[in-house]
């Protein structure tokens, strides 16, 4: 699986019809106003998501690796 950043992954998201709703401290909290879901993603510089994070993060967004480019 490709690693992204916490920043790469938000222009995914964006992308893909989530919108940005909040930011607390370095995590971005991103929404659909079609689901109820909420994704927070943590922004720590250009450093990698972990796979774990990113697969859970994923899975709650409905992508898969082809969408990570």
């Amino acid at each position: 699986m490709k690693q992204v950043s916490g920043k790469e992954f938000c222009a995914i998201l964006q992308e893909h019809g989530w919108e940005l709703k909040r930011i607390n401290g370095s995590h971005h909290i991103f929404g659909k106003e079609v689901e109820m879901a909420r994704i927070s993603v943590p922004i720590h510089g250009n450093k990698p998501l972990k796979i774990g994070l990113l697969k859970s993060l994923m899975k709650i967004a409905g992508l898969d690796e082809d969408d990570l480019g």
